[in-house]
């Protein structure tokens, strides 16, 4: 018996609702299959912005992640939570982008919509924003795939180890255990930034960030 927080998908539907909507879908309901594209769209796109880097590659991974539940509507078990089947499929999807892309060249002048501020937000606080998902964008580009993966399924999507043991097709173990090893990569990435961070600071206030 799973834990009721588990019970409810991404978007407070029930496990019942969502499965009337795939056999809908599965049976060529366009508009139950639109149910389910409007229902997971955010966060299949924000997880694949986390791991790819760009608006636009974030986009293009999301209409990718969508084909690829359509075509595979008649696999997915009831007995699985929908959420870990789409971000399953979104997820294997990025590691295959990144893998064939292999290096990550990640964009600072593509924020998500998210993270620009608002027209009554003060000018300070949106450009403090934007400086920190920047900063975290790379933090995370530093990561191996697989690292940032398990990072992003835990802090952006609160996943328990066994949630995310069932996206990834791995143990809770397993999990905990790549969990581990990505907070160790990431301190250490945080550590050299912090070391960094007065040069770099300088060198956003100089014009063509060059040192005299």
């Amino acid at each position: 018996m799973m834990p009721s927080r588990v019970d409810r998908g991404l978007l407070g539907a029930t496990m019942e609702d969502e499965c009337v909507l795939v056999e809908r879908a599965r049976a060529g309901d366009r508009e139950a299959f639109a149910g389910l594209v409007q229902a997971y769209q955010t966060p299949v796109y924000n997880l694949a912005y986390r791991m790819l880097g760009t608006a636009g590659e974030a986009e293009e991974a999301t209409q990718e992640t969508f084909l690829r539940l359509y075509r595979r509507l008649d696999t997915y078990d009831a007995q699985q939570k929908l959420s870990s089947w789409v971000l399953a499929i979104a997820s294997h999807h990025c590691i295959d982008r990144l893998r064939r892309r292999r290096t990550v060249h990640l964009s600072l002048d593509e924020v998500p919509e998210a993270a620009m501020p608002s027209a009554d937000e003060a000018p300070e606080h949106g450009l403090l924003q934007r400086e920190r998902e920047q900063e975290m964008q790379e933090m995370l580009a530093t990561l191996p795939e697989s690292y940032r993966l398990v990072i992003v399924l835990r802090y952006w999507y609160d996943l328990s180890y066994e949630e995310m043991a069932q996206t990834l097709g791995s143990s809770a173990s397993a999990v905990k255990s790549r969990l581990h090893r990505a907070r160790e990569l990431l301190a250490a990435s945080l550590a050299r930034r912090s070391a960094e961070q007065p040069t770099r600071r300088l060198e956003r206030r100089l014009p063509g960030h060059a040192l005299p």
